[in-house]
Formats: C-alpha cells, sequence, structure tokens
C-alpha cells in the first residue's frame, strides 16, 4: 500500500468530498470510538488561521490534525486522529511534523490523551499543567516552545 501523502490546506481550499472525508474520520475516532458525544463542529475549522494538516489514501483522509492561532500568539495543535487500518504506521508522527514544520519559532500547545504524553515528548513535548478530564477522558496540557529557521541566504555584501 502506498504511503499517505500530507498536504497542509485552508477551509476554504477544501473541496467537498475531501471535507467530507475529514470530518467523518474525526467523528469516527472523536465521536464514536471514543464515545464524547460533543459538538465536533466548533467554528474553529473556517477561521482564516487554522490550517489542516491531512493525509490523503486516495480520495479518503486517512490521518488529520488542524493547527489553530491562539490569542496569546501560540499555535494549537489538536484533533490529531488517523484512521483505523493505518495506524501504528507512524502516520501520526508525519502529521504532526509537518504541523510543527509550519510553527518556527512559536510556541506550540496541545492537550494530550494521558496515554500519549510520552508520545509526544518524544516530538519535544512537556507537560505545562495538571492532567484534566475532558469528556471523561484523562488530559494533560503540553507545550513545546519550536526554534527559529535559520535563513539560508547569505548576507548581501556591502557595495
Amino acid at each position: 500500500m502506498p504511503e499517505p501523502v500530507v498536504e497542509v490546506t485552508r477551509f476554504g481550499d477544501l473541496d467537498t468530498s475531501t471535507l467530507y472525508s475529514m470530518l467523518r474520520l474525526r467523528v469516527d475516532v472523536f465521536v464514536v470510538e471514543q464515545r464524547c458525544p460533543y459538538p465536533e463542529l466548533d467554528g474553529h475549522d473556517t477561521e482564516t488561521s487554522t490550517e489542516h494538516v491531512l493525509a490523503h489514501d486516495g480520495a479518503q483522509v486517512a490521518g488529520y490534525l488542524r493547527l489553530l492561532s491562539e490569542l496569546d500568539g501560540s499555535r494549537r495543535i489538536g484533533r490529531v486522529c488517523v484512521a483505523r487500518g493505518h495506524r501504528g504506521r507512524g502516520l501520526a508522527a508525519r502529521l504532526v511534523s509537518a504541523a510543527l514544520s509550519r510553527c518556527a519559532g512559536d510556541v506550540v500547545v496541545l492537550d494530550a490523551q494521558v496515554y500519549l504524553r510520552n508520545w509526544y515528548v518524544r516530538h519535544g513535548f512537556v507537560a505545562s499543567g495538571p492532567e484534566f478530564l475532558e469528556d471523561g477522558i484523562p488530559h494533560v496540557p503540553m507545550r513545546l516552545q519550536t526554534s527559529r529557521r535559520v535563513s539560508r541566504t547569505p548576507p548581501t555584501s556591502a557595495p
């Protein structure tokens, strides 16, 4: 099976089939699998600063996360999910890496399910507060200070 292709896009650039597949995956994972009836469509998807990181397997979305801009200037990773048939092959790590590459110099925050804490630690995140329950699932707030991109352009010399 070929590796899914990862892309970053904005809401307005999603075609209807991709949007449907993306939302279907999120509902399948967060509402059905995790048995959390909550308002999945929370209004953040359509914000102009929101970036959608998608992994496509043909016409289907195999993995997803969204990257939000917070009021304090940090970036927030959320809604990280991978379709059942694509789990265990590093797809979530590819999604997180793609998201982090968009955040050079930024603080990145997320609320990790507690059982995934060490997985996020491997990406450089550290716990930033006490555990809490969200929809009956233990979570821990985490943060990462990304490094600034270094310009590869050589300095110009004075005339």
